[in-house]
């Protein structure tokens, strides 16, 4: 989760009246980040204790891929005819993005806006002017949603860290999934990677089952795997206890009990790879044993908005030169951005472009180190402000934090702007590829101008 909150994110989203109360209530709740459990316990408790009524969870933490995860087990349960809560944060266009509410027989919806609001005044009123943040607020206003609506699993994504995670009052999740750690959000987690892996592990509980996923770090491996040792949490490593390769262009998944021949997932990057087999080992540890026509199924159509997406269509794709390869991408540090260079290196290694940056960040974000995972791969950046965001970074000091990391860089006002400098710079030339980079606001934004918000 990154810090601060997006402004409403369109006029369609100004329609809602759940998210005209919630924006109302950013201007009354604190913003900021204040990790403790002692709030949300206490109005969880004078809401009735919703938390301790939900189906099996499956709780995701970790710096990046948490979406992703989040993503392949909702595909992959429902493809199997399991109904699905899933909680994520923050949304890309509207508030109620971070409430997919279950339905049997169908995928999950978002909230519908009416349900939402109701939800979100009992929370305030039951509240009762106590010092709370918004995103324990909305946390308990998940919890109650999916106390009420019938469902099979519900997947909870962490916000911020893990330990004193609003999240974490779930005292017995039918497993935690831990992804990869990395440096972030380090005036709240600490400066070094196993601090923040220390931070991570707050989500594994005594006995529960525990999966930790591909980990770039042995420090932060080191720590999670000695967390769950201390809480005898039976716990499944990647490397060690599964493992996902791809050959002859397909994924294969392994585990002690055998080889999965799968197709590969629909979302982009190898990195996904890891992603993927985490998820379906996630849900083998929470009991779901899963036919291998659900896996197929769900690794085939899962889908994630604002992550390595590619953009086909759209008003802003048609600001872009003539046949241009867009990708949007709302990974913030520099382990994110690692595996966005990555993947765009995947494209450049079966179709040549040269490749343009359009990127906005905010200032709690190190943004030479995201933008050093690029030296040498991109050809231009061309930086914006994010627009409605208090913490936004001015494009002309975001450009000269891109020049400092070794990539030509220009500012421009806004993505019109942006797409327009491309055009120019790529005039006469090959079709670039472009990638929307930096924020998940920035993600949120663009998807809400490009008139694609997520379903």
């Amino acid at each position: 989760m990154e810090s601060g909150y997006p402004a409403t994110g369109s006029d369609g989203d100004r329609a809602d009246a759940a998210s005209r109360e919630i924006d109302a209530l950013l201007a009354r709740i604190p913003k900021g980040i204040d990790l403790s459990l002692d709030r949300i316990e206490r109005l969880l408790h004078d809401l009735g204790d919703p938390q301790e009524k939900l189906p099996p969870v499956i709780h995701i933490a970790g710096t990046n891929g948490k979406g992703s995860a989040s993503a392949f087990c909702r595909a992959m349960l429902e493809a199997a005819g399991y109904a699905v809560h899933v909680h994520t944060s923050p949304h890309l266009v509207r508030w109620h993005e971070r409430f997919r509410i279950a339905r049997q027989g169908a995928p999950g919806r978002f909230v519908e806006d009416a349900t939402l609001l109701e939800a979100v005044r009992r929370a305030v009123k039951v509240n009762a002017g106590q010092t709370i943040t918004i995103f324990e607020l909305l946390t308990a206003v998940t919890f109650l949603l999916f106390a009420e609506h019938p469902a099979d699993v519900a997947i909870v994504e962490v916000g911020l860290g893990g330990r004193f995670d609003a999240t974490n009052v779930l005292a017995e999740p039918a497993v935690a999934l831990i992804m990869p750690v990395s440096l972030d959000h380090q005036a709240y987690l600490g400066d070094r990677v196993e601090l923040i892996a220390a931070e991570k592990a707050g989500i594994i509980k005594s006995g529960r089952p525990v999966v930790i996923a591909r980990q770039e770090e042995d420090a932060a491996l080191d720590v999670l795997t000695a967390t769950a040792a201390r809480l005898r949490a039976p716990a499944s490593v990647y490397g060690q206890d599964f493992f996902a390769y791809e050959e002859h262009g397909r994924l294969v998944y392994q585990d002690e009990t055998g080889l999965a021949d799968l197709p590969m997932p629909r979302l982009a990057g190898r990195y996904q790879h890891a992603n993927a087999a985490a998820a379906i080992r996630a849900l083998k540890a929470a009991g779901f044993d899963l036919p291998a026509g659900a896996l197929e199924k769900g690794l085939s159509t899962v889908v994630w908005p604002g992550r390595m997406q590619r953009l086909t269509e759209g008003r802003l794709v048609a600001l872009a030169p003539p046949e241009a390869e867009i990708w949007l991408d709302g990974g913030h540090n520099p382990g994110a951005a690692a595996v966005a260079a990555a993947a765009m290196g995947e494209r450049e290694e079966r179709t040549a472009r040269p490749l343009h940056l359009i990127s906005g960040m905010l200032d709690t974000k190190d943004a030479p180190g995201y933008f050093a995972a690029f030296a040498g791969m991109a050809r231009h950046v061309v930086t914006v402000r994010i627009p409605d965001n208090e913490n936004a970074v001015d494009p002309v000091a975001l450009a000269t934090d891109a020049a400092e990391a070794g990539l030509s860089a220009e500012p421009r006002d806004t993505l019109d702007e942006a797409f327009a400098a491309i055009r120019e710079a790529s005039a006469g030339g090959p079709p670039p590829r472009i990638l929307i980079c930096g924020s998940l606001y920035l993600a949120g934004h663009v998807l809400a101008e490009n008139g694609t918000p997520p379903t």
